[in-house]
């Protein structure tokens, strides 16, 4: 005997999935930069590394607040590992 199931679709916020999808870019950028920092060897790609981070954090923190601000349920980001975690 085959069980019938009926989920209600529930409607997604086309921008809130769009921000959500934004965040993630974001997060393999930072992720990027923080790699391109650790092999950075002259002082002035090193300085352009740091300000290509601050960057990248402030982007994540845009998002991150626009994100909770658009979402019903909440939102807890996805942490990034080792030292890419920016909250």
């Amino acid at each position: 005997m085959m069980k019938t199931t009926f989920f209600k679709k529930s409607r997604q916020d086309p921008e809130l999935t769009a921000l959500r999808s934004e965040l993630q870019s974001a997060q393999g950028d930072l992720s990027l930069a923080y790699r391109q920092f650790d092999q950075a060897v002259d002082p002035e790609l090193v300085e352009s590394c740091i300000y290509q981070i601050k960057a990248e954090k402030a982007r994540c923190n845009y998002l991150i607040r626009a994100i909770k601000e658009r979402s019903p349920e909440g939102f807890v980001p996805a942490r990034l590992e080792g030292e890419a975690a920016w909250i």
